[in-house]
């Protein structure tokens, strides 16, 4: 599982939003500039983000965006769901969706709603303001529930 790249700049946007004084506007192109994210695909997700209620944006002179609400606020799965819509993992979980030939008759789409349930969770949980802090945190829940010994150690070693 991989976000898209458009997730990740819009994590990358919000950041840099976010970390701007005061919560001073700053403009897409600004932003585009400090981050490295292609001026099209910021004003694409000032776009988004906006209409999802994270970023307001002001025209004119002495506007830009800003963040609507608190860093502390806004976690990471608003900003996913933002632009990539509502977080599943497979096809057969998303709103709407009835494109499986299985559909009706798979032993594993009843478990599905809940590990969708468990990843937007685990997202909910970290928000905005937890990039802006450094070093980043880690998160006990995921250390805890760590069923590859090799796998801990290695995050253990890491940190």
């Amino acid at each position: 599982m991989r976000l898209s790249s458009l997730a990740d700049y819009a994590v990358l946007l919000m950041r840099s939003a976010a970390t701007h004084c005061g919560g001073a506007r700053a403009s897409a192109a600004s932003i585009a500039m400090e981050t490295g994210i292609p001026v099209p695909t910021a004003q694409k997700l000032v776009s988004l983000l906006g209409r999802a209620g994270l970023l307001k944006s002001t025209r004119g002179s002495g506007g830009g965006i800003k963040l609507a609400r608190p860093a502390a606020a806004i976690s990471l799965a608003d900003i996913i769901e933002a632009v990539e819509g509502p977080i599943a993992l497979t096809a057969c979980q998303e709103a709407g969706a009835h494109d499986c030939a299985l559909e009706g008759r798979c032993a594993a789409e009843s478990h599905w709603s809940g590990v969708n349930a468990l990843v937007r969770g685990t997202l909910e949980q970290v928000t905005l303001a937890s990039f802006i802090a450094r070093p980043a945190p880690r998160h006990p829940a995921l250390m805890a529930q760590s069923v590859n010994p090799h796998a801990a150690a290695i995050e253990g070693a890491l940190s």
